[in-house]
């Protein structure tokens, strides 16, 4: 873990936060609901750092007092990425018998009530089967419909 950060307190495992002297306050009624795009996959082994940013969101904002349930959050994964949310097997097959070091993270923001999205465009384009993907997650027609009906529900996309 980096100098100055620490694990959070809702999502133990994934998304050190640092805490934030001097900051401006949130508003007391502050809700979130934010949309993570992830093209860019994680080289075999290793984490998506955008999942890590995910749980570090809510992380954050629990720290900074913001209650659980006024912060939802969904990821929206498509083309490179899109084998970061498959099972160990179907990992190992496209990565010469890596270890997918996503699957504790998904399960972790899964059960945080976090939305986890696959394009299936990029799904079918790439081969991955709705039998290939981590348990919780949810094939979608593609990641402009998970992304506009994300957003007929309120949420924000984060540019980060």
């Amino acid at each position: 873990m980096r100098p100055g950060f620490h694990s959070g307190s809702v999502i133990t495992g994934f998304g050190p936060v640092a805490t934030v002297e001097g900051r401006e306050p949130l508003p007391a009624n502050a809700t979130f609901s934010v949309a993570f795009d992830v093209a860019e996959a994680a080289k075999p082994g290793a984490i998506n750092r955008t999942l890590e940013s995910a749980a570090r969101f809510i992380n954050m904002h629990a720290e900074a007092g913001v209650p659980r349930d006024a912060v939802r959050v969904a990821v929206v994964v498509h083309g490179p990425a899109s084998f970061d949310l498959t099972n160990a097997a179907a990992y190992a097959r496209k990565h010469d018998g890596a270890t997918n070091a996503n699957l504790a993270a998904i399960a972790a923001l899964i059960d945080n009530g976090v939305e986890i999205h696959l394009c299936g465009q990029s799904a079918a384009g790439q081969g991955i089967s709705r039998s290939d993907l981590a348990p919780g997650v949810r094939m979608q027609l593609s990641a402009m419909t998970a992304h506009a009906l994300l957003q007929q529900q309120g949420y924000t996309l984060n540019p980060f």
